[in-house]
């Protein structure tokens, strides 16, 4: 063994990091996320302490839903890497599909995705742990709707950075829905966050929905008001991220930058 060829492929990896803001964002922000995440859980519990109301209900149920919501995006933005690996990008946008009908394939994908995984999480939990999710009741379903949009609106704002920035922020695919975790409000309400914070998660639908699931749980009334809230939030991103990817998809076809990311 040579010292200057394990040093030398050791200081190869470090440029990469050195020039890759996504790889060094990757080091910092997930042991982050973590620690914001789970400081908030504590800050919550400790409020209720032996109080918690179907604690349960509130973190097993919490995760399911959260996977809907990264199937979600998931199916769109996998969908997309799958081309790029295959090297069929450039196959797929020299035929006559259209940036809209990508979308709206890969949207019909992820939903059957979502659809096929939760079966799986929901009969799991049922057998392993007694809880049935379906007790929520008919809530649960524009609630979950919402959570596919929002997952939605985080794959196509994924795949386009992918798209116009290549293959150096593909870890994106797996990181950037984690990175909305936090102001989510999936396992704590949004009451537990500082005010600040409080102020940008109510600009993001999903917090609205596992507030809107708090509610139905504890009170037993339909939130209406974060229903309308989600819908409304939900409506305007993917109509905005939509149509700021045929943007993308433009400038990547002017500047011959499809060519570099489907090779």
């Amino acid at each position: 063994m040579k010292l200057h060829r394990i040093t030398a492929l050791l200081y190869r990896h470090l440029c990469l990091y050195k020039r890759s803001f996504p790889r060094l964002l990757e080091i910092i922000y997930w042991p982050f996320v973590d620690l914001v995440i789970w400081g908030f859980i504590t800050l919550y519990l400790q409020q209720f302490k032996e109080a918690l109301p179907n604690f349960v209900l509130f973190f097993l149920g919490a995760l399911i839903l959260w996977d809907v919501l990264f199937r979600a995006q998931q199916g769109i933005t996998i969908s997309f890497l799958e081309e790029i690996w295959s090297r069929n990008l450039m196959n797929l946008f020299a035929s006559p599909l259209t940036p809209g009908e990508f979308l709206a394939a890969t949207m019909a994908l992820s939903v059957g995705k979502v659809l096929t995984v939760s079966c799986v999480t929901v009969l799991a939990a049922f057998a392993f742990y007694s809880f049935n999710v379906f007790v929520i009741g008919l809530s649960l379903i524009p609630f979950v709707l919402n959570l596919i949009v929002a997952g939605w609106c985080v794959g196509v704002l994924t795949t386009g950075l992918i798209m116009r920035y290549g293959q150096e922020v593909e870890v994106l695919a797996w990181g950037l829905v984690f990175l909305f975790q936090p102001i989510s409000c999936v396992f704590y309400p949004m009451s537990v966050l500082p005010g600040w914070l409080q102020a940008i998660a109510q600009m993001n639908p999903a917090a609205h929905v596992f507030e809107g699931m708090r509610a139905v749980i504890t009170t037993g009334v339909f939130p209406t008001s974060e229903l309308v809230w989600a819908v409304g939030l939900n409506a305007m991103y993917l109509a905005a991220l939509v149509f700021w990817f045929h943007l993308m998809f433009a400038a990547c076809k002017e500047k011959g930058l499809l060519v570099r990311v489907g090779e």
